[in-house]
């Protein structure tokens, strides 16, 4: 089945660039667009899409808290933010309420694509190199969740899940975890999923944001605690 992509951005122009370049592709179909948040949330109301290209400066609604209340359904599209500007607050904001990554919009078209294939697979597509500047630059802006309930949390992680967390926090790929830890990639990628399932997370992403909040990683990268 093809992937069933929702084009959500006040540019009509654009729009139609990216609808040329994902009608191209035989695994893939726009099946609706928007113009801005708010009608995004009413075309989704009543149409299946599986991954969600988001905008995030829009009139009406902008591309944050529209995604914030998709994330928020059952069941929800993944949601892809595309934004002007690398490490833009509004792509920060974007990450902290649940959207699976971004991407520049001037990005090839190759890279857009195998976000857009990575994000409905179930992965992040936010470079890990990326991901820890983004975090570095914009973490004042982490709330102060307090320590205990957080670390009650974390505290549930065996302590190889904690030590891949840490490591996915500090940008490293699955590859270079694996590598680091004389691990296989493939083992690596079952600590990832499981600490995904028992911090209730969605993605990669949303792992290494509860790192800096939790203060197991500090902003500039470093582990709060020698492992």
């Amino acid at each position: 089945m093809a992937i069933r992509v929702m084009l959500v951005d006040d540019q009509v122009l654009l729009r139609t660039g990216f609808r040329m370049v994902l009608a191209a592709q035989p695994d893939m179909e726009v099946v609706a667009e928007a113009g801005d948040g708010a009608e995004a949330l009413e075309v989704l109301a009543g149409t299946e899409v599986d991954v969600v290209l988001m905008d995030v400066r829009m009139p009406r609604l902008d591309g944050v808290e529209a995604t914030r209340r998709i994330c928020a359904q059952d069941d929800p599209p993944k949601v892809l933010i595309l934004t002007t500007f690398d490490l833009d607050e509004y792509a920060f904001s974007a990450l902290k309420v649940g959207a699976s990554g971004f991407m520049l919009k001037d990005v090839p078209p190759n890279e857009l694509l195998g976000a857009i294939r990575a994000v409905h697979s179930g992965d992040a597509v936010v470079a890990p190199s990326t991901t820890r500047r983004l975090l570095d630059r914009f973490s004042p802006m982490l709330p102060s969740t307090g320590a205990e309930p957080v670390s009650a949390e974390v505290s549930r992680l065996t302590e190889r899940e904690r030590e891949v967390m840490l490591l996915v926090a500090q940008g490293l790929s699955n590859g270079e975890i694996a590598a680091r830890l004389v691990l296989s990639e493939a083992t690596v990628k079952t600590h990832v999923g499981r600490i995904l399932t028992k911090l209730g997370l969605r993605d990669r992403v949303q792992v290494v944001v509860m790192a800096y909040e939790s203060g197991l990683v500090r902003a500039g990268g470093g582990g709060a605690a020698a492992q």
